[in-house]
């Protein structure tokens, strides 16, 4: 390498370093990709972040809408209208990787749409097959292979997003016989595909552990792996591997043979030529149904503005709607207009929705209560336009009701410091609670309501100006929690008569899982 061309290719590589630091568009999308992959504390706590993340971005929500409504995944003749939902259908990890693709196809520069198409389709169809994997496995955790599958070749995609014409270039190299791609990304970029993902990934603090799952294995023929570490570095590689075959169109990147995964990954992965081919189709068919969602890459146009009465999609949006995966009822629901206070028109057909889906989830006797309780207070949440909703448990031991699940705006530092003691006191809380009456509020604002609240709500929700208050009280009047929900504008129109019927309907239905749980 003669010293002008050594500049040149030392210039590509802090170009591409720039690109993942300073690019307005991939800082953004690490820092999106970071929140999804770092949802991992807890199963609860995971589905309420998941939840609130996907609902704070129309665009994302829409496409798993559409997602849980395809043909691939549907399971019943009812729509599926909200994400608690979609995520009771589809699981929460298969909604971490989808969302994860799907963050990846927006926020991915959209310059040189072919290329960065490839790459992405490639990608997601790795973390496909690495799931199947992962749901026979014994190891712990073994879902984190999707993620580990679906970024091992960012890379390669983050170079396809800066300069198609060079990413073409190095592909083609790998074509020969004396170039391995990680001697062709060298030679080309001054650094390997596998240093640029991991130093991307570093830049956007994925975790350490998916990271090492992406390491390059020695050998020809693998064994079984020792631990769970060399198990999923075996996954991922195969997966990336296999996602070659699965794909229509792997573009200028060389498909292997099946003999040859056979021979590397057969006995490691307890693989033979019929599960291959199963693992392959699998995932094509799978890949079709998902890329139907984000099918256009070459728009920059995404759905603005986060509120319910957002009353059409985007033009890249509209582009979906021959796919048909909504049907009419599910399509009203996205786009009725709705009060200055910001309650829905249609309030009364969503609530009815949203009372029909949590009688599918109470029906299928296998209900995650938390899960539940995320499916009603979105239900409220969406279909009475409220700022934030919550649900409050009592815990005996301390004689305090805190909130336990929360949506909506700065939901979780109000849900931390939503906490208030069980007393005999008569302000309106503790007055409800004691009567057992549900409570629906207009205007806050009036002298007598605002003498009424606690202390500790004035000084929590000092904006608050229209909630309802609905106690949950089980067998012997005996007040187990409370469901919450406020905005911070009156609510001059109200609630009818048909509206509280069945928000009391939707009440009773949680009243109905706490008894089962209890």
């Amino acid at each position: 390498m003669n010293t002008s061309n050594e500049n040149e290719v030392i210039s590509i590589k802090d170009k591409l370093i720039d690109l993942i630091q300073n690019d307005p568009d991939l800082p953004t999308l690490g820092n999106s990709i970071s929140k999804v992959v770092q949802l991992t504390s807890s199963d609860e706590q995971s589905l309420e972040q998941l939840s609130n993340f996907i609902l704070s971005d129309p665009s994302l929500t829409l496409k798993i809408l559409r997602l849980s409504n395809s043909i691939t995944y549907r399971s019943s003749a009812m729509a599926v209208t909200s994400i608690s939902t979609a995520i009771q259908l589809l699981g929460l990890n298969t909604i971490k990787a989808c969302a994860l693709a799907m963050i990846m196809v927006d926020g991915m520069p959209h310059k040189h749409a072919k290329a960065v198409r490839t790459e992405l389709k490639l990608a997601l169809s790795a973390s496909l097959i690495g799931r199947s994997l992962a749901k026979r496995s014994a190891y712990p955790n073994a879902d984190e292979v999707t993620i580990a599958a679906l970024f091992k070749n960012i890379g390669r995609l983050i170079l396809a997003a800066y300069d198609d014409r060079l990413y073409y270039e190095t592909m083609a190299l790998t074509r020969e016989k004396e170039y391995t791609e990680a001697r062709a990304s060298l030679q080309k970029l001054g650094c390997t595909f596998h240093w640029l993902t991991e130093f991307a990934l570093r830049e956007w603090n994925i975790p350490d552990s998916i990271i090492q799952a992406m390491k390059l294995l020695p050998g020809t023929t693998l064994k079984s792996p020792k631990n769970r570490n060399e198990w999923m570095q075996q996954v991922t590689e195969f997966s990336n591997h296999a996602a070659l075959m699965a794909a229509s169109d792997s573009g200028a990147i060389p498909v292997p043979s099946a003999d040859d995964l056979l021979n590397r990954f057969g006995k490691a992965l307890h693989l033979d030529a019929s599960r291959l081919k199963a693992l392959v189709d699998e995932s094509s068919g799978q890949i079709q149904t998902i890329c139907s969602q984000i099918s256009n890459m070459q728009s920059d146009n995404k759905m603005e503005g986060q509120s319910c009465c957002d009353k059409a999609m985007s033009d890249s949006e509209a582009e979906f709607s021959d796919c048909q995966l909504f049907d009419s009822e599910a399509a009203q629901l996205q786009t009725e207009d709705c009060h200055k206070s910001g309650k829905p028109f249609n309030a009364a057909d969503r609530l009815l929705t949203g009372i029909q889906e949590v009688s599918e989830m109470l029906a299928s006797s296998q209900f995650n209560l938390s899960s539940l309780m995320m499916l009603v207070l979105e239900t409220y949440y969406n279909s009475l336009g409220f700022k934030f909703v919550t649900i409050c448990l009592k815990d005996v031991k301390t004689n305090q009701f805190r909130a336990r699940n929360s949506l909506g705006f700065d939901h979780e530092k109000i849900r931390d410091k939503f906490v208030f003691p069980d007393t005999k006191s008569s302000d309106l809380f503790s007055m409800a609670l004691k009567r057992n009456v549900d409570l629906s509020i207009s205007d806050a604002t009036e002298t007598k309501i605002r003498n009424a609240l606690p202390d500790w709500h004035t000084k929590l929700l000092p904006h608050t100006k229209s909630f309802i208050l609905l106690p949950l009280v089980v067998q012997n009047d005996k007040p187990v929690g409370l469901i919450y929900a406020d905005r911070s504008v009156i609510a001059h129109e109200g609630i009818t008569t048909n509206e509280m019927r069945l928000i009391k309907s939707l009440k009773a239905q949680i009243l109905v899982a706490l008894n089962d749980k209890r």
